[in-house]
């Protein structure tokens, strides 16, 4: 089994590459000084072969130019299309993926050296974070008769087009009779809820019930998220076999999702009542789409998929 030399101690955002490195190859942590400034970020900087991988999980904004150029390949969870830094030569896409719990690991390969290269109060946030993310489990596809819908989110204080997006579909699904819906927007602590007051919901959820009440959803939305990111949402609900609605991406995957394939795309809400028929009169298009979905994830998005991707890609 080949050695996957972890060179910074990154922080949850990478947690679903670590788990997929250690379930493929052999991983050693090995603290380059090159990149103590690296440690408790999003970035994950590893090396096998004496080759040296990148794994950028940030919100899009460019590439970060010591790593690039230190390094063989860059991955990019967010590679936005039509960006010169991300259009440059070593940096490639990822498939969606989403912070898990994994604790053990991460205490198991870090151990005593998080207290030399972390402060205590960082450390114990990403322990807390850790710990209240989901633990990954491969779904298990089951077809979806229910017409119960949740979604819940946050109302983002610069991404207006967002909030109105997700507004929408919190209304649709309230004003359908045929939706059993659950959720709304989380009230901001500021209460600066932007005239959003109708879709306020009192309760909040955990990620560990959130997760839970996405994979009972007849559908759910996909949207993209600060900067134009692809949504860590995106990955759970195709693990999950779940119909997915969706905003065209802003960023670039290695295989595309394919409209009315993998999933359903809309470029304006005005278009959900159109999806919304569907998926609630025609049970058979509603499994064709979402069993795709959850094969898409199944064939790509697994962390041990997309660890061979990236060795692979980087070695090759």
């Amino acid at each position: 089994m080949e050695t996957v030399y972890i060179l910074n101690i990154p922080n949850f955002y990478s947690s679903y590459y670590l788990s997929g490195l250690n379930s493929v190859f052999h991983i050693k942590f090995e603290m380059d000084p090159r990149f103590l400034k690296y440690n408790n970020s999003s970035v994950l900087i590893f090396k096998i072969k004496n080759q040296i991988g990148v794994i950028d999980n940030d919100d899009p904004a460019k590439v970060i130019t010591e790593l690039y150029e230190l390094s063989t390949r860059y991955f990019a969870t967010n590679k936005l299309i039509g960006s010169a830094s991300y259009n440059q030569e070593k940096v490639e896409p990822l498939f969606p993926h989403y912070p898990i719990n994994n604790i053990k690991l991460y205490l198991g390969l870090y151990n005593f050296k998080l207290l030399k290269y972390l402060p205590w109060k960082p450390l114990l946030k990403q322990i807390y974070t850790l710990l209240r993310r989901p633990v990954y489990k491969e779904y298990k596809y089951k077809v979806n008769l229910s017409n119960f819908m949740f979604f819940s989110s946050n109302i983002w204080k610069k991404e207006s087009e967002a909030n109105l997006i997700r507004a929408d579909f919190i209304r649709f699904c309230k004003s359908d009779k045929r939706v059993v819906f659950e959720g709304g927007f989380v009230p901001r602590s500021d209460d600066d809820n932007q005239g959003f007051d109708q879709e306020l919901n009192s309760k909040k959820y955990t990620p560990k019930l959130f997760s839970k009440l996405s994979a009972k959803s007849k559908m759910v939305l996909n949207n993209p998220a600060v900067g134009g990111a692809v949504s860590w949402r995106l990955a759970e609900y195709l693990n999950q076999g779940v119909f997915i609605l969706s905003f065209p991406f802003k960023i670039e995957l290695p295989i595309a999702l394919i409209h009315s394939k993998d999933l359903y795309y809309v470029n304006d809400s005005s278009d959900y009542s159109t999806v919304f028929d569907k998926v609630l009169t025609d049970n058979k298009y509603h499994e064709k789409i979402s069993r795709a979905g959850k094969a898409y994830f199944d064939q790509y998005c697994t962390p041990s998929s997309q660890a061979k991707y990236i060795v692979e890609t980087l070695l090759n």
